[in-house]
Order: C-alpha cells, then structure tokens, then sequence
C-alpha cells in the first residue's frame, strides 16, 4: 500500500529547507558594519549551510529536537550580535561588545522614548521582539524538520549537500577567482567576539589596580592659584567635533561662527586659546568624556565609569570645592535620579527638574541651551558672586544632542524668562521622522544645531563673562551618519579668559590663540586635561 503521508512529507522537508535556508543566509551572511549591507552581501554561499544541513541528515533522528535547539541558539545569537555591531557600528564607531554594553539598553530607551514618544518607542520594541520570535520559531522548525526527514528524502538530501559542502570546499581552498563568494566565517566571528569578552575583563582588571594608585595631589587646598577668586566655568557643547570645524559640508557655517565670536570677544577684552582632544567615545555616551575630562583618567566605555564612580580618584570639581569654590553642576538632561554625582563632589546639583523651564521640550531635548545657560547666570552664579564665593560650575549643554530638530534659535536675554517664550520654536519645523527619512537633511540641522549652540556660548560669555575664565568643549564627535566613516576622534577645546597671561600659558603648552585650533596641532588625550588645568592654574 503506498504511503498517503509521502507528499505531505515531501512538502513540508522541502518547505523547512527553503526556509532555513533563508534564515540562514540571513544570520551568516548579514554583514556586522551598516556601510557594508548590499545586496552582493547575501550573493554567497556561507559553508555553514551545507554542512549543518549534512549533519543533521547523519544524525539519529531522536536527537532532532535538541540538536534544532542547540543551532537555533547559535543563528539566533550569531543574528543578534550582528544587529547589535550594525547598531553600535552606526551610533559609535565600534563593534559591540557584551561585556561591557548590555547596560546601554536602558539608555537607548530613554533616547527612543523620548525622541518617538513612549507608545511609539514601546511598538517599536514589541516590534522586535515579535521578529525575533519569529525567527527563533522559523529556525527551531526548520532545524527539527530537516533532521526529521523521511528515509528515502533524507538520502537524496544527504548526498545533495555533501557535494555542495565539498565542492565549496573545494573552491575555497584551491582560492579561484570567484572564491570571494564562498567562506566559513560564523565560527570566526564568535570566536572573535569571545577574544574581545576576554580581553575586556583583562582591561578592567587592569584599570582596577589604576585607580588605586595616587596620581596627582589628593586634596584642592593650595591649587589654582592663578584664578584665585575668580569663577571657572567647564562648559561641554553636545556633538561639538572636529567634523563640524573642518569638514568642508560643515566649515562654512562654523568657520564664521567661531570669527565672529572671536571679534566679539576682542571688542569686550578677551582673550582665547583653542586645541584638539582626543575623545574617549564618538556618538554617544557623553558621561564618558565627562569622567575623562574630569578624572584624568581614560574612561572609554561604561565599566570602567561604573569603577571610576566607586572610587576615590579626586575629580576636578571636588578638588576645586575643596580649594574653597562652589562646585556647581547644571545638568539639563538629567530627570532621574543620578547617583553619580555623588563621586564628583559637587556643593550642589542643577538637574533638569530644578532649572524651572516651563516651555516645551525640544523632542528629547529638554530646554534649549540659552535658557540653561540664563538660567545658570540667575540661579546659581550670580548669588554666588553676590554671596563673595566664586564657583567652579560643569555645564552639559545639549541642544545640539540628536535628533537635531527642531532647531532653537536665540532670543532677547533679557526675554527668556521661564522659558515659555520657546514654546513656538519647540513645536517649529518637521518631526525626527521626516528629518531622519533624508540623510542630508539630518546633517542640515546638525550643523544648525552647533551653530546655535557656540552662538548662545559666544553671547553668553561676551555679555556675562565677566572675569571669569572658561573652558569650551565638545564631548564628543557625532555618528558616522554626520561625519563619514573613519573620522577622527578629536574635539575643539577653547580657554577663553580676561587675562592675557594666563592664555599664554595655554599657548605655550601647544594651544593655537584665538578659538580655531590649527590644524596640524597635536590633539593630546582628552585625560591629560585633569594634570594640565592643575598645572597650568597654579599660581606661578
């Protein structure tokens, strides 16, 4: 009697082969950099495929179920990790690292949340996880199917990609001309990845032992000398990198911008120096840079922030509190709970909720940069100043902080107010969605987005300054989409202060005057700021 399941069988090997075949190619052949998906990507043959194919078919078939298992975890993981490099890759300029990265998805949220909106962001996510359900169902069925083969299938099959693996073999080895389009690379790619978990933990323990080792005065009294009085003020300008300065899409609109506050700053009697810092992180993480800067130690990725912000290690701002100024922290883009103030010492903590802006957000953004740094004037110098203390004050600007849109623009000083009066501006222009749709518009109003930020710095320090001394920074340069792949890392820096002497000390350790910085000086790490601001503020 002929077999009436036969054709079901038949149909359901063939249809789990087409699919994991497809699912397959898109796990192995998925490239791990965004610049390098094409469609050339997927026209290979990944070896993996035949020979797991040819595996499953020798197997007993009661070990289906947990050999589909064992593979659906392994194209499942190969997949993800690829996801995450193409991600990583796009937003900072590295492959992903699990070690030292599962931490950022909770920063993620908070940047989707608040640029798409909750319920936007949260579909988005149930999104994901429904495709990747589905693709873990697909593999699983896939897999089990195959190694469940009918006998008489299950021999055509077997000698059907044991050829095909040999003969892939074969071409890969002997190396002809189209050999490009067949590889075995899955294999490598793990291991490679299990090569960088490794190395990672090696650098963590290393960094464990420097953080223990003293470096540097421990206590503020007696430092900084040379601005006795005086206040100083760190301001760090989001996204502010050496692509905005030098990139010619970018110089034409930043080159003017940096003359003209130049002269406004000769017409008011101060002076400049400006140089390049190597950043520790490029599109994201600011708080890196921050702990870099304020450290003197390289804070690159987020477990060694987690060791530098359980230590001991004295930051700037509490050896300046301890020198007798008022270490102040205006932090607009705060609106949690932040514990790691606690390491850098502050006398007080300006977060979002307490500047009092009563406008609209600027999608993510919660206030435009003119306001905060009103605000600071109002609320946190000025009383000082009155009260005969000076401050020392680190400002995280963020107007110019993805996703860029809508642009603020400046308005009367002496109109900010409560911040109501940008309420037109916040809701002003396309949504990030259209924005985002064209890659050169995204870059229009990055750019834009810088401008407004050094133009509210300029005025901000031109008008209020004072004798104050200031230190302008960039955290960090922006994703690839802005500045193109292989991008240095580099930031602007710029001393900007009434006293002429003490800008020539800037310039005789390797800063350019006025606030463009040449291009052939030598960017030095942005940890070497920690040694040299002690140094260079001494009273000498």
């Amino acid at each position: 009697m002929p077999d009436k399941t036969a054709p079901t069988a038949s149909r359901q090997t063939w249809l789990a082969l087409i699919l994991f075949l497809m699912l397959g190619l898109l796990a192995l052949a998925l490239p791990d950099h965004p610049d390098a998906i094409t469609p050339r990507a997927f026209l290979r043959l990944p070896l993996e495929l035949p020979l797991i194919i040819f595996v499953l078919l020798l197997m007993p078939q009661r070990l289906a179920p947990a050999a589909a298992a064992v593979l659906t975890a392994a194209f499942l993981l190969t997949l993800i990790l690829k996801i995450a490099d193409i991600a990583t890759q796009a937003a900072f300029q590295r492959p992903f690292n699990p070690y030292l990265d599962a931490k950022m998805a909770s920063d993620g949220w908070n940047v989707l949340s608040g640029s798409m909106g909750a319920v936007q962001a949260g579909l988005a996510f149930g999104g994901a996880l429904f495709l990747v359900a589905m693709v873990t169902a697909g593999l699983f069925w896939s897999l089990r199917s195959l190694a469940l083969t009918p006998r008489p299938a299950r021999r055509k099959l077997r000698v059907l990609f044991g050829l095909v693996a040999t003969a892939g073999s074969v071409i890969l080895i002997a190396g002809f001309s189209f050999a490009d389009r067949v590889n075995a690379r899955s294999v490598n790619y793990l291991s490679t990845r299990l090569d960088l978990i490794s190395r990672s933990i090696a650098d963590i323990r290393a960094f464990e032992e420097e953080l223990v080792k003293e470096t540097g005065p421990a206590n503020g009294q007696g430092l900084f000398g040379a601005v006795a009085g005086r206040d100083v003020v760190l301001i760090f300008i989001e996204s502010y990198g050496r692509s905005a300065v030098e990139d010619p899409r970018y110089a034409k609109t930043t080159l003017p911008r940096l003359h003209s506050i130049e002269q406004r700053l000769s017409e008011t009697r101060l002076h400049a120096a400006s140089g390049w810092l190597g950043a520790p992180t490029v599109g994201g993480l600011s708080w890196l840079a921050h702990g870099t800067f304020l450290s003197g130690l390289w804070i690159e990725n987020q477990a060694r922030y987690d060791l530098l912000m359980r230590s001991k290690r004295p930051s700037l701002n509490r050896l300046f509190s301890a020198a007798g100024w008022e270490s102040i922290a205006i932090m607009p883009a705060i609106t949690m709970a932040w514990p790691e103030a606690a390491y850098y010492g502050y006398d007080r903590v300006f977060a979002a909720a307490d500047l009092g802006y009563r406008g609209q957000p600027f999608n993510w953004i919660t206030m435009p940069d003119q306001y905060t740094l009103s605000t600071f004037e109002r609320v946190a110098r000025s009383p000082s100043r009155a009260a005969g203390k000076p401050v020392m004050a680190e400002i995280a600007l963020i107007s110019s902080h993805a996703p860029w849109t809508p642009v603020p623009q400046l308005v009367g000083w002496e109109d900010v107010g409560d911040g109501t009066i940008f309420n037109a501006q916040a809701v002003a222009g396309d949504p990030p969605a259209v924005v985002w749709s064209d890659p050169e518009r995204v870059r229009q109003h990055y750019i834009a987005t810088i401008d407004y930020s050094l133009s509210a710095v300029g005025d901000y320090i031109t008008r209020f300054g004072g004798d104050a001394l200031f230190i302008v920074v960039g955290d960090h340069q922006p994703a690839s989409i802005i500045t193109g792949p292989n991008a240095s890392r580099d930031v602007p820096i710029h001393i900007i202060s009434r006293e002429s002497e003490l800008i020539q000390r800037f310039q005789t350790n390797g800063f350019s005057g006025g606030l463009l910085p040449l291009r052939e000086t030598r960017a030095r790490p942005m940890s070497d700021m920690h040694a040299l601001l002690i140094d260079l503020l001494a009273k000498q």
